[in-house]
C-alpha cells in the first residue's frame, strides 16, 4: 500500500513510518509541503498517488493557539479540510489525527470518560480549531476516520514525559505537578499499533478514540514515570489554579474506545505502555540532566 503521513517528521508521524514500513511511504511535511496551501497540496498528493493519507499535521501548542487563533484555525481546520479534499480528489482514504481537547472537561469524576458519540464543547482555541478539522474532514469525506488521541507521548518526544524525566534527573527542591487534570496518557506506539489495525479494517469510518487503557492525574504521570526510572527527586501534587497557562485546561479528558471494544481491539494500560517506553527510551542510556 502508498500511505502518505502529513507532519511525518514529527513525533507520531516517526513512530507510523517505523510502524508501517512494510508499506511505501510519503513523508509530507514543511518546506516541502504546506497543507495550508490548497492547490499546491493537491498537486502533490497526486503526484504521490497514495491509496491511504495519515494526517498527523497540526498546530499542537495549546498555548501558543490561545494567542494566534488566526494561525490556529489556518493550520487545525483549514489545512485539514485542504487534506480532505485532496484525498477526495484523488481517492485516497483518509485517517485524520485529532484530540481529546473538542471536549471541555467535565464533569472531572473518575471513572468518567468522553465517548465518541458524546458532544464536543472545547474551551480552547486549539480545541475549537482542531473540532473545526473534523468536521471538514467528515464533510466532505464521510467514509473517513477521525482518530482522537490524548496525552501522547514518544520516541524522542517532545513530550510531557520527557520534560519530567529531565527535570526529575536533577537535583532541587520537589517539583509541584497538577493532580486535579485526568486523562489518558498514551504512547504513540499505542496509537500507531491501533491505526495499522484500523487499515486492516475498511470499514470503520467516523470518530474513533484511542488510548491507553484507565486514566491519571499528570502527578500520578510523574509519580510513576519517576518510580520507573529510579528517579529520587521528590513530587507533590498542586491545583491547576497554582499553575496557571494561558490555555484553560481540561478538569478531565479522558476517553473512552466504544469503537475499538466493540471491533474486539484492546490498548494497553498506561502503566504498562510507560514502563515498556521507558526501557527503551531511557533505559540503555538514562536520564540526561
Amino acid at each position: 500500500m502508498k500511505i502518505l503521513i502529513t507532519g511525518g517528521r514529527g513525533m507520531l508521524g516517526r513512530t507510523l513510518q517505523k510502524k508501517l514500513s512494510e508499506h511505501e511511504i510519503t513523508i509530507a511535511d514543511l518546506p516541502e509541503w504546506d497543507i495550508t496551501d490548497d492547490i499546491a497540496f493537491s498537486r502533490k498528493l497526486s503526484d504521490a498517488a497514495p491509496d491511504l493519507v495519515v494526517h498527523c499535521a497540526a498546530m499542537t501548542d495549546v498555548d501558543a493557539c490561545e494567542s494566534d487563533r488566526e494561525k490556529a484555525f489556518l493550520l487545525n481546520e483549514t489545512g485539514s479540510r485542504n487534506v480532505a479534499l485532496a484525498c477526495k480528489m484523488n481517492s485516497a482514504r483518509l485517517i485524520a489525527i485529532s484530540t481529546d481537547y473538542v471536549f471541555g472537561g467535565e464533569p472531572p469524576q473518575e471513572p468518567w470518560a468522553w465517548g465518541e458519540g458524546d458532544l464536543p464543547r472545547p474551551r480552547t482555541v486549539y480545541g475549537e480549531s482542531k473540532l473545526g478539522g473534523e468536521r471538514m474532514v467528515t464533510m466532505l469525506l464521510p467514509d473517513a476516520v477521525v482518530l482522537r488521541i490524548a496525552w501522547l507521548y514518544g520516541a524522542g518526544g517532545p513530550s510531557f514525559v520527557h520534560t519530567m524525566a529531565k527535570l526529575g534527573a536533577q537535583e532541587g527542591a520537589p517539583l509541584k505537578v497538577v493532580n486535579d487534570q485526568r486523562g489518558n496518557p498514551t504512547s504513540a506506539r499505542v496509537v500507531a499499533d491501533a491505526i495499522k489495525f484500523i487499515i486492516s479494517r475498511p470499514e470503520v469510518r467516523g470518530v474513533v478514540h484511542c488510548t491507553c487503557e484507565n486514566q491519571c492525574s499528570w502527578f500520578d504521570l510523574t509519580v510513576e514515570l519517576f518510580r520507573l526510572l529510579g528517579l529520587r527527586r521528590g513530587v507533590v501534587p498542586c491545583t491547576t489554579a497554582e499553575f496557571p497557562r494561558p490555555a484553560p485546561r481540561p478538569k478531565n479528558s479522558a476517553l473512552k474506545k466504544g469503537v475499538l471494544n466493540v471491533l474486539g481491539y484492546r490498548t494497553p494500560d498506561w502503566k504498562d505502555a510507560l514502563a515498556d517506553f521507558a526501557v527503551e527510551e531511557f533505559g540503555k542510556k538514562g536520564v540526561e540532566a
